[in-house]
């Protein structure tokens, strides 16, 4: 049985790669460190944006392990242009996940990279927990490979940060939402 978390960043200043985290966004990865240093973290894997890095590093301290970074997890690219109407065409996506704008990836790819980044953790976890630290839209469509229930609404109501714990093994696994949101 395998235990893991999917960790949403903290509170950032925008979206581009090299965005910090606010002032908020540096109080709430602190915050994120305490409440998850007893849970039994062996491994933290960070997408290399600086968002996530940051979210990530008061816990890798705190444990006293390496924060491995992996372009995998970055977030999902829904265009190559900003979209005016870019939340209607993203739900698109969640019920199309074959549906890939001109410069960006499908769902399908997008989960694809995660669920790799996802299965290589598992396998050498040896059973112990580990935490993936990534962006909404991606963690929303790994947490949907998991339990198909689960999709666009669940994105919508994500906060920064968001923890999701999940447990199983092979294709029986269960989610549950790790963070009140406070």
């Amino acid at each position: 049985m395998g235990v893991f978390y999917l960790i949403r960043h903290c509170e950032a200043a925008g979206q581009a790669a090299d965005a910090p985290l606010t002032e908020t966004g540096r109080a709430q990865a602190v915050q994120l460190a305490e409440r998850l240093a007893g849970l039994g973290i062996r491994r933290i894997i960070a997408s290399p944006f600086r968002r996530a890095v940051d979210s990530a590093a008061p816990l890798a301290r705190r444990l006293g392990l390496p924060l491995e970074t992996d372009e995998r997890l970055i977030e999902r690219v829904l265009a190559g242009e900003n979209l005016p109407d870019w939340r209607e065409k993203l739900e698109q996506t969640f019920r199309d996940p074959d549906l890939c704008y001109p410069g960006g990836e499908s769902s399908r790819q997008a989960a694809a990279r995660g669920m790799a980044v996802l299965e290589e953790a598992l396998a050498a976890a040896g059973g112990r927990p580990f935490a993936l630290v990534s962006h909404g839209c991606l963690i929303t469509l790994v947490l949907r490979e998991l339990d198909p229930a689960i999709g666009f609404s669940d994105w919508a109501r994500m906060t920064t940060p968001d923890v999701y714990r999940v447990t199983g093994s092979g294709s029986d696994w269960h989610v549950s939402r790790a963070w009140d949101g406070s």
